[in-house]
Formats: structure tokens, C-alpha cells, sequence
């Protein structure tokens, strides 16, 4: 009898103490520090920036993010709930570009943008097919003849070297060696 009042009273206790452990990690919703990203975020420093140290920070100047937030503004805001403000277009343009010039980690990103990295892994991915789709019926128009390609070559918007294999391959045969860690045009017009 004794033995199995012991028992019922273990499993009490633990069953107390497990519901304690699933009260105390529900009683954290955020880090208290990422509550405070109006204080701290990078958006307050891009308000202090000179044209220069802005170009250099984002890659752009001013007038181009600015063009490229009004045209993405609708696609990425989202509304305010009673629980909590939300990330403006502003901050997420800001970190899309700011990943994209680096190329840094969200885990690194979240201490400058103080935006967990839960939610920049969803919102640089969105916000990068926004910007593709925004921009692609004006800036990514890929050459439909070899009159174009020739154009691009001429002016020397691209790579002329890429864009003279991708002619020649139209021409005549292509095929690259497995070992070629480079490309070389031969006089066969064939890649070596």
C-alpha cells in the first residue's frame, strides 16, 4: 500500500513538474531585445547615412531604392494586428538588399535588422520574387535573336565572352570536357 501511495506521488510530481516546463516556455513569445527593433534597427541608421555610405550599405542609391520600394510597397506590406506592429516594406526591402549586397547569414542578419531569423527566411525569399517579378518586364529581358545578342555584345551590357559561346553554340556543335575547369573558343568552334 505504502509502495503504491510512493509511486502515485512520484508520478504527481513529475506530471507537475513537466506542465511547469511547457508554462515557462509558452511564457516567452520574443527575445526582448528583437521587441525593440524600432530602437535598434538598421532602418534608423539608413536615416543617417549619406548618400555615399547609403550606396555602399545597400548597393543602391537613393532614388533606385526608392523607385524599387514604391514598386514592391504593394506586393510586401502587410497590416498591423492588435498583437504585435508589422515589418513596414521599408525594413523588408532594406534587409533583402542588405543579404543580397553581403551575402551574410540570417543568424548574422538578425542582429543588424533585429528581425528574428524565422522571419528573415521567409521574407527575403518573398521579397526576392517580388523584386523579380517587379522588375523583370522592364530590366530581365532575355535576347530573342542574334541581332540582340549582338546588340549586347556591342554595347558591353554583358559578359561578351558568354554571349559569343552562346552565339557559336547556335552555330555549331558544343561540348565541354568534364576536367575543363575554364572555357577556351578554338578555331573548330568548339569549346576546349
Amino acid at each position: 500500500m505504502e509502495e503504491a501511495l510512493l509511486w502515485s506521488f512520484y508520478g504527481i510530481c513529475i506530471a507537475i513538474k513537466g506542465r511547469n516546463k511547457r508554462n515557462n516556455r509558452r511564457l516567452r513569445w520574443s527575445r526582448e531585445w528583437l521587441l525593440k527593433r524600432q530602437e535598434f534597427s538598421h532602418v534608423r541608421l539608413l536615416r543617417e547615412l549619406e548618400p555615399d555610405d547609403w550606396r555602399n550599405y545597400l548597393r543602391m542609391d537613393t532614388e533606385t531604392y526608392n523607385h524599387l520600394l514604391k514598386s514592391v510597397t504593394p506586393y510586401i506590406e502587410r497590416q498591423n494586428t492588435c498583437m504585435r506592429k508589422a515589418i513596414s516594406a521599408h525594413e523588408r526591402l532594406s534587409a533583402t538588399l542588405r543579404f543580397l549586397a553581403t551575402g551574410r547569414s540570417y543568424k548574422d542578419l538578425e542582429f543588424t535588422t533585429i528581425m528574428s531569423k524565422p522571419s528573415l527566411s521567409e521574407i527575403i525569399p518573398e521579397t526576392c520574387d517580388v523584386i523579380y517579378w517587379v522588375l523583370k518586364k522592364d530590366f530581365l529581358k532575355f535576347p530573342k535573336s542574334e541581332q540582340e545578342w549582338l546588340q549586347i555584345a556591342a554595347e558591353k551590357n554583358g559578359n561578351f565572352r558568354i554571349v559569343w559561346v552562346v552565339l557559336m553554340a547556335s552555330i555549331s556543335e558544343l561540348f565541354l570536357p568534364r576536367e575543363a575547369d575554364h572555357i577556351t573558343l578554338t578555331t573548330k568552334r568548339r569549346i576546349a
